[in-house]
């Protein structure tokens, strides 16, 4: 086969078609020779045509080959040094995917000749294997850039103004019986108008995936016969998971994601990726060699003192060093692709703090901050930090900078352990009701700083939560030793399913005490798929292995009445700028007296002083917000306001007389949400300083009659 080769590009690295060939570069700073192979077939076990690539600009290997276009699968051999006590890992006998590939054919077969060394070998990996890995390893496909967006542009919902739908692609759609079998658990099954239908019933505004960058399964889970269900093992930052395609592999799953978030856009609902920069698939010394490991270990990961071994801040053997020139331009590439060529609208990036790290210390003032700071395009998009890793110092809860929105972890604790009935200060609960001011105020940040969030992919399901003292995680394989042993959680006395009318009529209560008060929260809720009609894992709360009806949602056991009650829930929020500021309450955020915007009070219809909030085991309160007290204008000048409420919180396990406040804040009141009534709506009014009793474990809201 003659194939002419041309000087080619540096920039823009990765494999890029220009309508007449294709251009491909790869940084491998340390390699000594690259090669270029291509396969005509994604099953092939050897290439059809190697490449030595010879020009070499800065560090980056490239050429340009005239008359290869779309659809064609390729990967590199690397050479240099082996040694790996040097932190040199360089091994042509396997084929290594391009970091920059836009899309992947297949997925990986586990076999021996994956490892860079002789597993087994008595000097472990500083061995070296000559096995050839082409036929276990999937191949990156050469795709063709252009798509038909029909004038899609970025919704740009504000965050004040949203609400965050997390969901699994393959999960959600899994076993829907009114989506076509053959599209089930794919793209074009979130794109089906009949997804898009619930979407649009149940009120989100944005759906935050799971991983959806090309990963892989760890060997120890394949061979239990397991996977990686949640995609928490990224080995391509720009291709979408082949798993997740229905029409094709050849680049297919790239025009198949792009129509998805067009329809997705077309129906008013934003895309946000949860996105793992922090660490690959490659694991640590003794993981595969895949891709970047061979290209050039000691410019993509951090190394330990010891450059044989790897710094972990991830629990998955290996970090990506943030710190390097090459590795914040692949992180920023990659944020660019996918906000320019697959119209992403925002980012959830899986434990940040691993990213903000210099040397040891989580640094607010780190190059990868600064990168993104600058950046016109990333810049403008949703960023959402799940403020934490593993290290020493990685809580940063609170901590991150202004432009960024946080995972608040404090607010799902204090939420958790209020409705327990656990001993804890009103003055936290108030604090995180009212958008977490100690965390984020003092740092000009907004009350959207805090994504508030009861449950999340990882934990307890919102049922499984008022189901379960305990986990329940055996069918992972690691003898229930796995999962968080501390999940604040109550099973309403009795573990697990129960035919206790009793006890199931508290469960329900305390879902509706959950949802409830998140949508009434200030700053941004977020709910996992599925909580919305109790969705149950059996408490298992870490499923990421479970790639079957454990994680999948079961849409023939819905919960319709609590369907019904948290769609109303969401539109009730929406329809009131009370609960979705975008300022702070003014003055002392939580104590004081005779606020303009807010006021606090206890069950006697007093406003609280300081030694109110001290008491431990006071477990009701009430709050006062005053819809002329929002202090903000819509987008044509025009003065936001709104009905006033008076919200009244008993976690106690008896029922409590509240009397209400004097009529200068609100001459009459109307109850229009109770959470031992299983919907949403004009109930009873009440006159000023009248006593009402807020029966045990519940919620009631009052809305002034008048605006």
């Amino acid at each position: 086969m003659n194939v002419k080769i041309l000087v080619g590009s540096p920039y823009p690295l990765g494999a890029n078609y220009d309508g007449n060939g294709v251009n491909f570069a790869i940084y491998a700073e340390n390699a000594e020779a690259v090669e270029l192979c291509l396969f005509e077939h994604a099953t092939d076990e050897t290439e059809s045509l190697i490449i030595e690539i010879k020009e070499r600009t800065h560090q980056v290997w490239h050429a340009y080959i005239p008359d290869v276009g779309p659809g064609q699968l390729y990967g590199y051999r690397v050479h240099g040094p082996y040694e790996p006590k040097q932190g040199h890992r360089f091994n042509p006998n396997k084929l290594l995917i391009d970091p920059y590939a836009k899309a992947i054919a297949g997925t990986l077969r586990w076999d021996d000749a994956l490892f860079g060394y002789e597993l087994g070998h008595p000097e472990g990996d500083v061995s070296f294997s000559e096995k050839d890995s082409a036929a276990f390893i999937p191949k990156g496909v050469v795709i063709d850039n252009t798509f038909d967006w029909e004038g899609d542009t970025p919704l740009r919902i504000p965050m004040h103004r949203s609400i965050i739908y997390e969901a699994h692609v393959k999960g959600f759609t899994a076993q829907h019986p009114e989506i076509p079998e053959e599209i089930r658990g794919t793209y074009s099954a979130l794109a089906h108008p009949v997804t898009i239908s619930y979407l649009q019933s149940l009120g989100i505004t944005a759906i935050e995936l799971l991983p959806i960058h090309h990963f892989i399964t760890d060997r120890h889970l394949h061979e239990k016969g397991l996977t990686n269900y949640w995609g928490y093992n990224t080995i391509g930052f720009f291709a979408p998971d082949i798993r997740y395609g229905s029409t094709g592999s050849q680049g297919e799953q790239v025009i198949e994601f792009k129509n998805m978030v067009k329809e997705l856009h077309r129906a008013g609902i934003e895309v946000i990726l949860d996105v793992v920069y922090n660490h690959t698939g490659e694991g640590n010394e003794m993981g595969p060699t895949l891709s970047f490991r061979g290209i050039d270990n000691a410019s993509y990961y951090r190394l330990a003192e010891d450059p044989r071994y790897y710094m972990d801040f991830t629990g998955t053997g290996n970090t990506l060093n943030a710190r390097l020139p090459n590795v914040l331009r692949l992180i920023m590439d990659s944020l660019r692709y996918w906000i320019l060529e697959m119209h992403i609208d925002g980012f959830r990036f899986d434990l940040a703090s691993a990213l903000a790290r210099e040397l040891y210390d989580v640094d607010k003032l780190s190059s990868f901050f600064d990168v993104i700071y600058q950046d016109p395009v990333i810049s403008q998009v949703k960023l959402i930090a799940e403020p934490w890793d593993i290290g020493e110092g990685g809580y940063q809860v609170g901590e991150f900078p202004p432009g960024w929105a946080e995972w608040n972890g404090k607010y799902r604790d204090c939420m958790r352990d209020y409705w327990i009935g656990a001993d804890s200060m009103l003055g936290e609960f108030a604090d995180r009701l009212t958008g977490s001011s100690d965390l984020y105020q003092g740092d000009y940040r907004r009350p959207t700083a805090s994504i508030n969030f009861i449950t999340a992919h990882d934990g307890f399901t919102l049922h499984d939560l008022v189901s379960y003292n305990e986990k329940h995680n055996e069918a992972n394989g690691e003898d229930n030793l796995d999962g968080d042993n501390h999940n604040r959680s109550w099973n309403c006395g009795v573990e697990g399913p129960t035919e206790d009318e009793e006890v199931n009529k508290l469960r329900a209560k305390q879902k509706r005490n959950l949802l409830t008060t998140l949508f009434l929260s200030q700053g941004v809720p977020m709910i996992v798929a599925g909580d919305e009609f109790g969705r149950t894992q059996h408490g298992n709360n870490n499923a990421y292995c479970q790639d079957n009806d454990i994680s999948w949602l079961d849409w023939n056991g819905q919960d319709e009445k609590l369907l019904h009650f948290t769609r109303q829930l969401i539109t009730f929020r929406k329809e009131h700028p009370t609960f979705c500021r975008r300022k702070w309450f003014q003055g002392i955020p939580i104590k004081g007296i005779g606020l303009e915007d807010i006021a606090w009070f206890n069950p006697e219809g007093q406003e609280m002083e300081e030694s109110h909030w001290q008491n431990d085991f006071a477990r009701s309160l009430a709050v006062f917000l005053n819809g002329n007290g929002i202090r903000t204008s819509d987008d044509d000048g025009t003065k936001i306001i709104d009905n006033s409420f008076y919200i009244m919180f008993n976690a106690y396990w008896e029922d409590i007389s509240y009397k209400l406040p004097h009529a200068k804040y609100c001459k009459e009141w109307i109850m229009v949400l109770d959470t031992n009534i299983e919907t949403i709506g004009a109930l009873d009014t009440y006159a000023a300083a009248h006593t009402i009793t807020v029966p045990a474990r519940s919620i009631i809201v009052l809305m002034s009659t008048e605006i």
